[in-house]
């Protein structure tokens, strides 16, 4: 649970110099960033005109207070200005919305937004359509209702993610945990100090104020290398980091927060009695790339190491400064720290986290069990007097009459809300006395059988896409529900039993992490996409791609055949499986033939 207390006024902050990649030449963005009084000018002054919009530079820094300024293309008439709104992204880590947010947010949605919330794979809730002049009472709304969009977007820490399920096993309870204080270990400080000031208007501030634990631990962002040299903001410096940073903590064995993908990947490894061990540390996954940039590329983590349960927040704030100090600030598409492992590889990062920030040895890998991607849905006990109810909510849109239902279940019974990495939701806390009620008011909206849910549209994902994302080149949301069933269809006429994990986006940035699916639809161009093919199901392997732009229309004529010959290969192996041990090249020569 977010901390949350009242605090006086700060004064300005002073201006100090940071340092940056190491005297590397830097862009012209990282110039403006540590001009811009730690994310306050010109956005300040922009929220006090009267223009419908923000200016490109406003629209930067709007980023890291939970932001991003979007045009409804669909809206554009010649000669008229542009269909402008916000998206706002909450900071949620581990997924937890409290009752009361959640309450606050549905308000908000049907009031100054489009009616609809939407479950991210990250585990936070957007809204999207706010106008320019209805954003400071949104996100003043969220955080009077302990909630906060600070970091959720921007070139810092974003949404730390865990698994979502309220076990009350020791294993859960930890990571959850470990989740909240890495995220408040990693909370900018000078930073929150503008996010207040701007947004709830500096009399009555709210602070994320960590435990003792992680006050404590803050401490060491003062020391060598460790120090931005910017006492106003430790461990960032007055530029923060070059790109996005993210941070997903779990339990051995349980891969739903796709852990590979991420900046620093966390497995917590917990005694009998729930004591913290320590952790297994895999640094240098991402997503994101772009079309003909082959120095732009989808990778996953390497495997760093174990270190005791005492060096656990030492160890990521070390990692954090090695990013900052040597991460690529000239060139924004190769600025994510899996290019500065890319370029300079494990070994060496594991040698100078040592000898010069971490300060310390870090052990070898602890063995873990076999991963496997868990999506807690349908009914799941608690404990011994609650249970959870995972909902499946097909790429997280949440509107209408399963909006509202929800709202008027959590309002009745006081419960809280968890969001999955998979954009799915858990209603928890729910008494057992209160389960069969509950039950009959699910059934009226959907969920009348949890049981038997649709299998491919169990894991499937798809980014907003079009027609509000700025980067979006083609559809993936609003044509999801139709590309599963043409799917769902071949296998239906192939008999093939076993499903597909399949993954859509819009464009090639990886929102929906497709690289690591079996099957993947990557926007290329109007209604053409990329085919990936070949991760797997439990998220441990990179797909490849085998054709650069298919036709939707053809999408039955090129996975038939494909289909076909996973059938007769009589082997009981997944598809992602199947591709991955078939010959590359006979996969591309079939596919090139049809094509």
């Amino acid at each position: 649970m977010i901390k949350v207390e009242k605090v006086k006024k700060k004064e300005d902050p002073s201006k100090e110099a940071v340092c940056l990649a190491n005297g590397l030449e830097v862009s012209k963005f990282e110039n403006f960033k540590k001009s811009s009084q730690f994310l306050k000018e010109p956005l300040a002054t922009e929220l006090r005109n009267e223009s419908d919009h923000f200016t490109n530079d406003a629209v930067q820094l709007l980023k890291f207070h939970g932001s991003y300024q979007q045009d409804n293309r669909e809206n554009r008439k010649p000669g008229k200005s542009k269909d402008w709104q916000m998206m706002l992204r909450l900071r949620s880590p581990g997924g937890e919305i409290p009752g009361k947010l959640f309450l606050s947010l549905n308000e908000l949605s049907d009031k100054l937004g489009n009616g609809s919330l939407r479950a991210t794979t990250r585990q936070a809730f957007q809204m999207h359509g706010i106008r320019k002049e209805n954003l400071k009472e949104v996100i003043n709304s969220i955080v009077n209702s302990m909630g906060s969009t600070l970091a959720a977007c921007g070139d810092i820490n974003r949404n730390v993610m865990a698994p979502a399920a309220p076990f009350e096993l020791p294993e859960y309870k930890m990571a959850r945990s470990l989740a909240v204080k890495v995220a408040d270990l990693l909370t900018p400080v000078a930073g929150q100090g503008t996010f207040l000031e701007l947004w709830a208007d500096g009399e009555l501030e709210y602070t994320i104020k960590p435990d003792k634990e992680i006050q404590d631990i803050r401490k060491l962002q003062f020391k060598d290398n460790v120090f931005s040299g910017t006492k106003d903001e430790p461990l960032y410096g007055s530029s923060y980091l070059p790109r996005k940073f993210k941070c997903a903590v779990t339990v051995p064995g349980d891969n739903s927060v796709d852990l590979l993908t991420n900046d620093i990947g966390i497995v917590a490894f917990t005694s009998k009695k729930g004591d913290l061990e320590g952790c297994n540390f895999y640094v240098g996954g991402g997503m994101g790339r772009t079309h003909n940039n082959e120095e732009t590329f989808a990778r996953i983590a390497d495997p760093l190491g174990y270190v005791e349960g005492n060096d656990i927040y030492e160890l990521i704030q070390s990692i954090v400064a090695i990013q900052r100090d040597y991460g690529d600030r000239k060139s924004r598409k190769n600025s994510r720290m899996k290019y500065l492992l890319h370029r300079k590889g494990i070994k060496w990062f594991r040698q100078i986290l040592i000898e010069k920030y971490f300060k310390k040895d870090i052990k070898s890998i602890r063995k873990e069990p076999q991963n496997k991607l868990i999506d807690y849905l349908g009914w799941h006990k608690q404990d011994e007097n609650y249970s959870f109810v995972g909902l499946p909510l097909l790429s997280g849109r949440l509107y209408g009459e399963k909006k509202s239902t929800i709202s008027s279940i959590v309002k009745e019974y006081n419960l809280d809300l968890r969001l999955t990495p998979n954009q799915d939701i858990l209603i928890c806390n729910i008494p057992t006395k209160n389960k069969s009620d509950i039950k009959k008011i699910l059934s009226k909206i959907g969920y009348e059988d949890l049981d038997n849910i649709n299998e491919i549209q169990r894991h499937a994902l798809a980014c907003p896409a079009l027609p509000l994302c700025g980067l979006a080149m083609t559809e993936a949301e609003r044509i999801l529900p139709d590309v599963l069933k043409r799917i769902e269809i071949l296998l239906n006429d192939l008999e093939i039993e076993k499903t597909i994990l399949f993954r859509m986006t819009g464009c090639p940035n990886g929102c929906t992490r497709p690289y690591m699916a079996e099957m993947a639809l990557v926007g290329s161009g109007q209604n053409k996409y990329q085919l990936w093919l070949g991760g797997s199901k439990n998220l441990q392997r990179l797909a490849k791609p085998y054709l650069q732009r298919m036709e939707l229309n053809d999408l039955e004529k090129t996975l038939k055949p494909l289909l076909g010959l996973w059938k007769k290969s009589k082997k009981d192996s997944d598809f992602g499986d199947f591709i991955d041990n078939e010959n590359e090249s006979s996969i591309f020569k079939l596919l090139n033939s049809i094509s």
